[in-house]
């Protein structure tokens, strides 16, 4: 194994942590390897995005040794292709600088099983699921479908939490009948946190919150990250099962922000039949199958799939097109989580402040069950 030394490319990657500190550890060059040893030089070895080492975090299992040849298995919480290859690169050079450029490493690399994920997160450890609800373009009724998936979520008795990341645009203060409100600090281990504002048993946070309804959210890029990362990192979010991500239209700094910052379990697509949002819906689950992000895809949501009226209840007219978004899940190979119809109560639920799905037994609220059902039986196979 040749020597490896700090290159350009991982420092431009963001890996700096890592190879910055494992450059400064002395040559020790001992060939007398042992199991506490082999210990010892993997320590060295910070994981990027958890902060700790591998050891620590407990990620090393069944280490061999036999002479200067040292098998083990790490595991990985980032499973993007770049991320396995800084791993790999990082583990070979501390082993080479405890023991010596003879040394032969044989690792193996596998992904974080995702019941041990919240026990080792630097943020929102107290979370099991985050999932994001994303959408090519706008107007497809992706924040309507993010609030009745949260409400039909607490509905069905788990413990929710909804993050409104759409920061030019948000709505969950309306859909949530609370809007005005504002969220108090609350001290918490000599630190201030902001605690959610909670309606219908889930627990929100909204730039809405935080700015005047008829005022404009003019920020760049950077202001915006810095606000989600702040409603993630600096909020009291305590236990939950699920954390719903409102996403922003389109791909752009926030979707990448979130991807790179808070470990996401999946992501909901929502498109509306027709081919415009079809081709955008297409980008968006390309954009998270990148080798960069590899966020799995939970399934597409067709929305406004078809109208019937309300004196013709037998009748299904298919305004936007039929069964688009139906066969583009079956195009992408990801599941139809749901085809929910365009019903005049849905709208108005929403403009009241009560989501659909919390009503008694109406076809809207059945419609929003079943897909709550399908969300959380994919959930389980992931």
């Amino acid at each position: 194994m040749g020597s490896l030394v700090l290159s350009k490319t991982l420092y431009d990657s963001g890996c700096l942590q890592v190879e910055y500190y494992i450059s400064l550890l002395p040559i020790m060059t001992d060939q007398n390897i042992t199991l506490d040893k082999v210990k010892e030089a993997l320590k060295k070895v910070i994981e990027p995005d958890l902060k700790k080492d591998i050891i620590t975090l407990d990620l090393v299992s069944d280490i061999k040794v036999d002479n200067n040849q040292i098998s083990f298995e790490v595991k990985v919480y980032n499973p993007a292709m770049h991320a396995k290859k800084r791993m790999q690169e990082a583990l070979e050079f501390a082993l080479e600088r405890a023991f010596g450029k003879d040394v032969e490493a044989n690792v193996s690399l596998v992904p974080l099983p995702k019941e041990k994920e919240p026990e080792v997160r630097a943020i929102l450890s107290d979370v099991k699921h985050i999932i994001a609800v994303a959408s090519g373009k706008g107007g497809v009724g992706k924040s309507t479908v993010t609030a009745n998936l949260a409400a039909g979520l607490a509905k069905q008795g788990y413990k929710v939490g909804l993050v409104d990341a759409d920061i030019y645009g948000p709505s969950m203060p309306t859909m949530f009948d609370v809007v005005g409100q504002r969220p108090t600090g609350i001290e918490k281990d000599g630190k201030t946190l902001i605690e959610p504002i909670t309606s219908y048993g889930v627990k929100i946070l909204s730039i809405g919150f935080f700015s005047d309804p008829d005022q404009a959210v003019v920020w760049r890029g950077p202001m915006a990250t810095k606000a989600l990362n702040q409603m993630f990192k600096d909020a009291d979010w305590g236990e939950l099962d699920y954390m719903i991500v409102d996403l922003p239209p389109g791909t752009g700094d926030v979707h990448l922000t979130l991807v790179q910052n808070v470990p996401l379990s999946g992501v909901v697509i929502v498109s509306t039949p027709q081919e415009v949002a079809l081709a955008d819906a297409r980008k968006g689950i390309n954009m998270f199958r990148m080798d960069s992000l590899k966020v799995p895809v939970l399934g597409v949501v067709e929305n406004m799939a078809y109208f019937t009226p309300e004196e013709l209840p037998d009748n299904k007219y298919y305004i936007f097109g039929r069964d688009g978004a139906k066969n583009l899940a079956e195009q992408m190979k990801v599941p139809l989580l749901a085809q929910l119809p365009l019903i005049e109560s849905v709208r108005e639920a929403g403009d009241v402040g009560r989501p659909a799905v919390l009503q008694d037994n109406t076809v809207s609220s059945r419609v929003f069950d079943e897909f709550v059902r399908k969300f959380v039986e994919q959930i389980e196979k992931e």
